[in-house]
């Protein structure tokens, strides 16, 4: 698979030339921008420059590093980073270049346009023909696990269950157990060798506990004969509440637990600052006329009040009130006979049929919430706010449960948009969305929301199969 997946990588490094070319020469034929005398010389000079500009604004934004494992979302947002970061190289040089190179006032405002149209779509067809060649099996990296850790079998299901990130699990191999959820048993650790001089393995993920350093050690050495690529899946499950980064210190590596991202001022003004920007905006754009019509609608479907008011838990376990439209009926109750939460299920006898439905399917009915946000009680993105009775179910018996309210709640969350939202009856299904918020909380950078907004916009125009 190497090979043919170096020729994809390359692909994605070469296309990128003729897009940057195509958008320049359209930028200039639509504006009066031009070079003096119309040399063409110079005119081929600039798109040289333009061109080595590009390639190193996408390696500082690291454009092309291996995101099949991502969503589009995220390429999306490394694509507005790095031409953002190219704008500005390019501007720079262009004012250095001024006698030579004479742009109109438009000339960047058409040429960075046309760049993130035919990127974004040239990015999409890419990844939709490495996507259909996983699929067919001719682009993939076969895996050989070591261990039967709790690590590794959720490597196992989730590489099986998101078939595009290109990975094939050959089997695992492991000294004390032979099973692994139908994953193929290949032997004992020390069979290593012989698995990796016999089969075609690309890359070998050794999730084996801490406490068998001496196997870990070998595992890697075995791969370093057979020059075989080894990825280690540390078990650190005991640090899942903190923000793990591995450094080095001389020769030796080391983990550092650090403080969430939220916790320093600066990030938290940004944060608000952006929600104060976005939820104005949302009012001045769609809201002063969207919401009335959604509450009008309301009123001549279904009887009782457009807006269902819930207390629900926010920063610190504070109770606020959180605002929603109102899809059910309105005598509908959140408590069902057992006394426990009841929560909205698929064909939810109690949802207004037709219109309640529509607004649940498209998240239109979270939009209040964006009063909310102005308020300051929540913000755009952050761990969804659950209902009191749903957080006293499962605070004691979720693990890490009370961590996802360090932050704000958001009307969309980074468990949302990865699928992780509506019932959680299913054992593991609240766990899952909780590990997802965590790992926004501990990983969170503004280009991590941007990411989740562009990806919760997609899923209102293409639906969501847990919307209900």
């Amino acid at each position: 698979m190497a090979k043919a997946y170096n020729r994809y990588t390359t692909l994605r490094y070469i296309i990128d030339a003729p897009i940057v070319g195509i958008s320049y020469f359209l930028a200039l034929s639509s504006t009066s921008s031009g070079i003096p005398g119309n040399s063409k010389l110079f005119t081929y000079l600039f798109t040289l420059i333009a061109l080595i500009v590009w390639y190193i604004a996408a390696s500082f934004s690291r454009l092309y590093a291996d995101r099949r494992s991502n969503k589009y979302s995220e390429e999306i947002v490394f694509i507005v980073y790095t031409i953002m970061l190219f704008t500005i190289l390019l501007s720079s040089v262009s004012f250095f270049l001024r006698n030579i190179f004479q742009f109109n006032s438009n000339f960047f405002t058409f040429f960075v346009a046309i760049l993130f149209g035919l990127l974004t779509l040239t990015k999409y067809v890419i990844r939709k023909y490495l996507h259909s060649a996983i699929y067919q099996g001719k682009l993939f990296d076969n895996i050989l696990i070591v261990g039967s850790t709790p690590s590794a079998l959720d490597f196992y299901e989730t590489i099986n269950k998101y078939y595009y990130y290109g990975y094939k699990c050959m089997g695992f191999i492991d000294n004390s157990s032979s099973k692994m959820n139908g994953c193929t048993y290949q032997g004992k650790i020390s069979d290593l060798g012989s698995l990796l001089k016999q089969n075609a393995i690309d890359e070998v993920v050794i999730a084996l506990p801490n406490t068998q350093n001496e196997e870990i050690q070998s595992c890697i050495e075995v791969c370093d004969f057979y020059t075989t690529k080894a990825r280690i899946i540390p078990d650190l499950y005991q640090y899942a509440s903190s923000t793990i980064q591995v450094n080095n210190i001389g020769l030796m590596p080391v983990i550092s637990i650090r403080s969430l991202p939220l916790d320093k001022p600066e990030n938290r003004i940004l944060k608000r600052v952006f929600d104060i920007i976005f939820s104005t905006v949302f009012f001045l754009t769609l809201g002063w006329w969207v919401l009335p019509l959604i509450a009008l609608a309301i009123k001549l479907t279904s009887k009782g009040p457009v807006i269902f008011k819930q207390e629900r838990w926010g920063l610190n376990n504070e109770k606020i009130v959180c605002y929603k439209f109102r899809t059910m009926a309105a005598e509908s109750s959140d408590i069902d006979g057992n006394g426990y939460y009841n929560q909205a299920s698929k064909d939810d006898p109690r949802v207004n049929s037709g219109f309640g439905a529509f607004l649940r399917r498209t998240n239109m009915d979270e939009l209040p919430q964006f009063w909310n946000v102005f308020l300051g009680n929540m913000s755009v993105v952050g761990p969804r706010p659950h209902p009191t009775p749903l957080n006293l179910e499962s605070m004691h018996t979720v693990e890490n449960y009370m961590l996802r309210h360090v932050v704000k709640p958001g009307i969309s969350g980074w468990a949302q948009v990865n699928g992780a939202r509506g019932e959680t009856r299913v054992p593991g299904s609240m766990q899952q969305r909780v590990n997802f918020d965590l790992y926004y909380i501990h990983r969170w950078t503004f280009w991590l929301d941007g990411q989740i907004i562009l990806q919760t916009i997609i899923n209102i125009f293409r639906g969501d199969q847990n919307a209900y």
